[in-house]
């Protein structure tokens, strides 16, 4: 199952079962709003705070995956989840109601590849049968957290990010019919000493990097094997700069198409997001929503996504610390029948 230093190979190829994608108004009105399972009118939706309502998306994402999975939940034996929260309580509330046995993760916005990754490894071993991965973000109580509440009305800079409103969550089975996850690359903590929180972009870009370079010489492959990369939340900044340390390292990207997550969920045109979206709910929706359903028709063979995260918090900002990065990535391929 290990390959190379810091890779994994899931051999019995655990099966993406079934999957759901919860998000707000503003993200309903981006290029990729058919993709969505569930669309939001009202950003609260009915709650009394910002963090009770981001509660209330994974809640939502994760019952959906699990009845789209044509199972109960009494038939998962784990979920396992996290978000950018402190003490990620969004996921952990949401356990509670789910009654389902938990194990809490944090990888910030790199998440959502973080949970899919050990998830797979635990249905890869037998270990389950049926394990549930998800995470959330929610525009108002992140950017609370990490900036500014949105009541502040602060001028942001070029560089900055919109945290996306959404959740995604994922069963991943030993049997059944879907998409099928390969392997995984368990990325390193990269700090180049960046210290400011507008601009994630350009943190998380060396992380992304690594993780490809080290992907791709753990599995002995070149990009070409892959039809699409995606890279979770590095928006426009951050992407310019990973697409120049690709160069730099003579990852030969012009084999293959190259995207990130955080440049396509919204409309530049129409959507002040500055640099782009952020958000651990950013590469869930667009994974597990756009993704699979271009894997669905059959226009995508070979995904990697890899999810970027910035592992600062508050106090760490506070203190005057750096934002230490990182980057996980899952290879995912076009489904076929397991029984």
């Amino acid at each position: 199952m290990l390959k190379g230093h810091q890779s994994w190979v899931f051999e019995n190829k655990p099966v993406i079962l079934g999957t759901a994608t919860v998000v707000g108004p503003f993200e309903g009105r981006g290029p990729l709003a058919n993709d969505f399972s569930i669309i939001h009118e009202d950003s609260m939706l009915n709650e009394d705070s910002w963090e009770k309502a981001e509660k209330v998306l994974i809640e939502e994402a994760a019952k959906l995956a699990i009845e789209n999975a044509g199972l109960t939940k009494e038939q998962v034996q784990f979920y396992v989840g996290g978000d950018l929260m402190n003490q990620i309580i969004s996921s952990s509330f949401a356990a509670r109601t789910l009654s389902i046995p938990y194990l809490g993760v944090f990888g910030a916005c790199a998440t959502s590849m973080e949970s899919l990754a050990l998830a797979s490894m635990i249905v890869n071993s037998g270990s389950a049968h049926h394990a549930l991965a998800g995470t959330c973000s929610h525009n108002a109580s992140v950017e609370k957290q990490f900036r500014y509440p949105t009541e502040y009305g602060s001028q942001k800079p070029p560089t900055a990010q919109y945290t996306v409103t959404g959740a995604g969550a994922a069963i991943v089975s030993a049997k059944g019919e879907g998409p099928v996850v390969t392997s995984a690359t368990i990325g390193r903590v990269i700090d180049m000493g960046i210290t400011d929180p507008f601009n994630m972009g350009a943190a998380m870009a060396p992380a992304a990097v690594d993780t490809m370079e080290a992907h791709f010489r753990d599995l002995k492959i070149q990009p070409g094997h892959y039809d699409l990369i995606v890279t979770g939340d590095l928006s426009k900044v951050g992407y310019e700069i990973a697409c120049e340390l690709l160069k730099k390292h003579k990852i030969p990207m012009q084999q293959t198409e190259y995207k990130d997550c955080g440049m396509m969920i919204y409309d530049y045109d129409t959507q002040m997001v500055q640099s782009g979206a952020s958000g651990c709910g950013c590469s869930a929706v667009v994974t597990y929503g756009h993704l699979l359903n271009r894997m669905r028709k059959g226009e995508l063979k070979r995904i990697l996504v890899v999810a970027t995260g910035a592992l600062l918090s508050p106090i760490s900002f506070q203190q005057g610390e750096s934002i230490p990065c990182i980057a996980h990535a899952v290879s995912i391929e076009a489904g076929r029948s397991i029984s």
